[in-house]
């Protein structure tokens, strides 16, 4: 087993940002023990959760991924693929209904 085979542990959350505060609310929270890189990690939880349900126009959302002992990783809609392929060990790490939300194919 390799340094890039052990699992990490990390946390992620769903934000959204309230304009008249200035502050990200959180909107979903979970943990995950994976090999899979936090970045798609946050990409997969953000894709999943805007397709379970889709943001009104004047939302706007980000996902953050924090791993154990490592830096967080913030990704917004910017930074989504639209046709991206989810990999296995990253859907194996989300939650059923953010699995069940993404495409079929990814």
């Amino acid at each position: 087993m390799s340094c890039e085979d052990t699992p990490t542990r990390l946390t992620w959350e769903i934000q959204l940002h309230e304009p008249h505060c200035g502050v990200w609310i959180c909107k979903g929270y979970g943990r995950a023990t994976t090999t899979a890189d936090p970045a798609d990690i946050a990409r997969a939880v953000l894709a999943g959760y805007l397709a379970a349900s889709p943001p009104r126009a004047t939302e706007t959302l980000r996902a953050v991924a924090r791993p154990d002992g490592g830096k967080a990783v913030t990704v917004g809609v910017a930074d989504l693929a639209p046709d991206a392929v989810t990999d296995p060990a990253v859907r194996q790490a989300l939650p059923l209904y953010l699995r069940d939300a993404l495409p079929a194919g990814g």
